[in-house]
């Protein structure tokens, strides 16, 4: 019985985390993160401050959730990112990037982008989104070095930088898409990046 009570109190405690974390990233995008209290993050997620000091001791801590959270969003949104063995898979990706952006609610602007733009200059903050941008950045390196080891990559492309390159692409392309209101911005960087990557084919 005391096991099972411990239990449900540690259930309970990841739930009141989590609507913590989803509310704090939906409020941060929308609103950014100056314009996110504490206050709001409790009211939009039902918890209390006690629950809320319990596992973030302040903002800067629930910052650190939130990019967390924004980089599973995003790898979910592009599940194909995890299994790039060819290039036809590196074609699916981006096929995959554009239609989430081509959708009704497109050209939809990058969290991570957001918060570079808000607090890039934070050093804490640049670090954290440096780590979540280089995750992303590395199923792009791993999937590189997949092609090199069967022989579809030259044996002399570096997957790192052109996985970078890759990744400078897609961000200019995501930010002028969302200013721009279309997503020609997005398609021609896609296109131009794996033009790229494909000219190190064998």
């Amino acid at each position: 019985m005391e096991a099972h009570s411990t239990a449900a109190v540690t259930d309970r405690g990841r739930r009141s985390r989590e609507a913590i974390v989803d509310a704090a990233a939906d409020l941060m995008y929308r609103n950014g993160v100056a314009g996110t209290s504490l206050d709001r993050v409790l009211t939009a997620s039902g918890a209390g401050k006690s629950q809320m000091y319990h596992y973030f001791k302040n903002k800067d801590q629930l910052v650190e959730a939130v990019i967390d959270r924004y980089l599973e969003q995003i790898l979910g949104n592009q599940p194909a990112i995890r299994g790039l063995a060819s290039w036809a898979d590196f074609d699916r990706w981006a096929e995959e990037l554009l239609g989430l952006h081509r959708g009704p609610d497109g050209p939809i602007p990058c969290p991570l982008g957001n918060l570079a733009g808000e607090l890039g200059d934070h050093p804490r903050v640049r670090t954290l989104l440096d780590r979540a941008y280089r995750e992303w950045e590395s199923y792009l390196e791993r999937g590189l070095k997949t092609l090199r080891d069967n022989g579809l990559l030259r044996a002399d492309a570096d997957p790192a930088r052109l996985a970078q390159a890759t990744m400078a692409c897609l961000q200019g392309g995501l930010l002028l898409a969302h200013i721009r209101g279309e997503s020609t911005p997005l398609e021609d960087v896609l296109r131009i990046a794996i033009t790229h990557l494909r000219s190190h084919a064998v």
